[in-house]
């Protein structure tokens, strides 16, 4: 499958993902809805800066985006054609719904380890399972506080892997008398030569309420012979400036201020979907307060609970059924 990047959004086959700015929810123990998006993080080819990023990105190809230390992200999915997709994420080479290393074919037999896309609108970070993820939070590799580091022991890769696998031809139904769409979470009316280091990887943060959703259609469904990938590099503010000449976006407003002006949560009225068993190997991986902590610093951001009214949370349903990206050897 063609993967391409146009308006600031990838789009592998017929799905579209969108990589969204948002609050960085309290690590305070407690579950909260979904984070608005604050916008699109802007998303550039490695191939248009290839003499000014490192040489592991122009083995990689891909894409990159900016991210400042400890920011949030989502991704969103969606699609003008009622034929869904199966997706893996994985960040730095770890899947984010098992937690095992990466492995790109689909294989009957075995725990899920994707999603699907739809009925998957979403994903703000990895499986903590019974309906909760734990938020995506970028750091710095080398300190070992990603995802990555703390189930491999190394931080070698960082950033997002997605690969998306359409399905064999004739294994799925015909389409439904309408249009099956994902929704986004509107945005919030708040005012929001080679060069090395400052690659960034995802940590997890707070815990929020979302599902990843069984495979409504089964592992046998999808084919593992008609694949496209991309390979979604993470860059600090300075290293995103030194490479395109441009200023990061600013810091988005903090979950305090947010909430404090009464502007809208989320929640999906998605419970008949289920939701994957939770991974053993993400149940072990610290937050970043916790890797804090075990290092003995004071703390970082303020994870004291925000009160989120139940009348700033809208309530969504789902429904149930330009220029190409180079991709590039991923094994370094």
């Amino acid at each position: 499958m063609n993967v391409q990047l146009a308006h600031g959004r990838i789009t592998i086959g017929n799905l579209a993902v969108a990589f969204h700015r948002t609050l960085r929810i309290p690590d305070d123990g407690g579950h909260y809805p979904l984070p608005p998006s604050l916008g699109h993080f802007p998303v550039h080819r490695v191939e248009d800066y290839a003499h000014r990023v490192p040489e592991t990105w122009r083995a990689h190809g891909g894409v990159f985006i900016p991210m400042y230390q400890r920011e949030a992200a989502w991704l969103s999915f969606s699609s003008p054609h009622w034929r869904p997709q199966a997706v893996k994420v994985a960040v730095g080479m770890v899947n984010a719904v098992s937690g095992d290393p990466w492995s790109e074919p689909i294989v009957a037999g075995r725990e899920q380890d994707y999603l699907v896309c739809p009925p998957q609108p979403w994903l703000d970070g990895i499986n903590a399972g019974d309906g909760v993820v734990r938020q995506f939070v970028a750091m710095p590799l080398g300190m070992g506080y990603t995802v990555e580091g703390q189930l491999t022991g190394d931080e070698r890769f960082g950033g997002i892997q997605l690969v998306c696998f359409a399905p064999k031809p004739g294994r799925i139904p015909p389409p439904p008398p309408r249009p099956v769409r994902a929704f986004a979470p509107m945005m919030a009316d708040a005012s929001v030569d080679s060069i090395d280091g400052g690659e960034m990887g995802m940590a997890a943060g707070g815990r929020m309420e979302q599902s990843i959703y069984p495979d409504p259609h089964g592992p046998t469904t999808w084919n593992n012979a008609t694949t496209g990938r991309v390979y979604v590099h993470i860059v600090n503010s300075m290293l995103y400036e030194q490479i395109t000449g441009r200023k990061a976006p600013d810091t988005p407003v903090t979950v305090r201020t947010y909430a404090e002006h009464g502007y809208p949560w989320f929640d999906l009225y998605d419970e008949h979907l289920g939701d994957v068993d939770p991974s053993e190997a993400l149940a072990g991986v610290k937050s970043v307060k916790e890797m804090d902590a075990g290092q003995g610093f004071a703390p970082q951001q303020d994870d004291d609970p925000v009160h989120v009214p139940d009348d700033v949370v809208r309530k969504l349903h789902v429904s149930t059924p330009k220029g190409v990206v180079r991709d590039g050897d991923w094994s370094r």
